[in-house]
């Protein structure tokens, strides 16, 4: 189908914008005119252009606008927020034909500038690879509708199940190979947030950061009840901003905030809750065994990834375990394998 073809399109350059768009949607779109596709866009960064100015800035031959069809894999933006409003400017170009992948789920937009487009006069189609588009933006849909980050789980484990040896101090046991390895930084560069234990925090002494991958660093959460980690912790070298949930108040360092929750209390909520208050859309969680079998029990989770490393530990901390009723699609990345779970919760 010619409509489905030009949204797939819309749906790959959205995917471009992964690393930088957020809290926005990432949105794709592009202006066909005579069955040729004559201008592309897509989201690039927050605060900048949408997709859809993107797109008509690209087109060579502005009059052709008149005669085209616009797709766009998101409903057009009807206010202004930190950009014009999309609508405006598609019946401002005199561009007859739009077709839309989705709704916005977002309350300030929400089909009014569907309605807007529809007073007028323009041809609007909308709901061409729905589930799709809104599989594309469902860190966006989960942040606005269940107030709270999309949380992705991820650790590697030995093909015995376990994740690490038993150890008080020491090098963790490597599971990951080099290139999976830089794939986790990668994977780092595409949520908000990432969040490891104490007892993790402790014992790796991991930095949490991008090295290895180019992007924005997430900023870092720790738990640290009673204060005891060590201040001389890569997580406290002031590089990146990172959070602390604590039981007490604790002077801030530099780029380093303590927030005290009730720990007598269910805590995931109340970070949760903290995290949507901040604006930070997605959430990675690293770790370790402990924490991320607590957002598995809660049932508060939306993707994980479980790398299985060949080796065999024969003893040692044991992984997280999913519901064995939980479905997921086995994934190959660099010669190793990948558990894929995906929480079916987008309505």
């Amino acid at each position: 189908m010619e409509e489905e073809k030009y949204m797939r399109r819309c749906i790959q350059l959205a995917q471009n914008g992964l690393c930088n768009t957020a809290p926005n949607p990432m949105v794709g779109a592009v202006i066909v005119c005579d069955g040729k596709i004559i201008g592309e866009g897509y989201h690039i960064r927050c605060g900048e252009a949408h997709a859809e100015v993107n797109a008509i800035r690209s087109v060579k031959d502005s009059s052709l606008l008149k005669r085209s069809t616009i797709y766009v894999s998101l409903e057009p933006c009807s206010h202004y927020g930190k950009t014009p409003p999309c609508a405006d400017l598609i019946i401002e170009k005199q561009i007859p034909r739009i077709v839309i992948g989705c709704q916005d789920p977002f309350a300030k937009v929400a089909g009014r500038g569907i309605q807007k487009l529809k007073d007028a006069g323009r041809e609007v189609i909308v709901g061409v690879l729905e589930e799709e588009c809104r599989n594309l933006i469902r860190r966006f849909i989960t942040f606005h509708s269940l107030h709270r980050p999309y949380i992705t789980l991820k650790w590697a484990e030995s093909a015995d199940k376990y994740i690490d040896k038993h150890r008080e101090s020491g090098k963790p046991v490597i599971l990951s190979g080099p290139l999976t390895s830089m794939l986790v930084h990668k994977k780092r560069a595409e949520y908000s947030a990432i969040m490891v234990g104490t007892r993790t925090a402790k014992l790796d002494n991991p930095s949490l950061t991008v090295r290895n991958w180019q992007g924005r660093p997430p900023v870092r959460i720790v738990l640290d009840r009673q204060q005891l980690l060590s201040p001389e912790l890569h997580l406290f070298d002031g590089d990146v901003r990172t959070l602390v949930f604590t039981e007490k108040p604790h002077p801030a360092r530099p780029n380093v905030e303590y927030i005290p929750i009730d720990y007598q209390q269910n805590i995931l909520p109340q970070i949760t809750g903290y995290l949507y208050a901040q604006g930070l859309q997605s959430l990675l969680v690293e770790g370790g065994s402990i924490l991320l079998q607590s957002f598995i029990d809660a049932e508060l989770w939306d993707e994980a990834f479980i790398e299985e490393s060949p080796a065999m530990l024969f003893s040692g901390v044991p992984a997280p375990e999913m519901s064995h009723e939980t479905p997921y699609v086995c994934e190959r990345h660099f010669g190793r394998s990948f558990r894929h779970y995906t929480a079916a919760r987008l309505g």
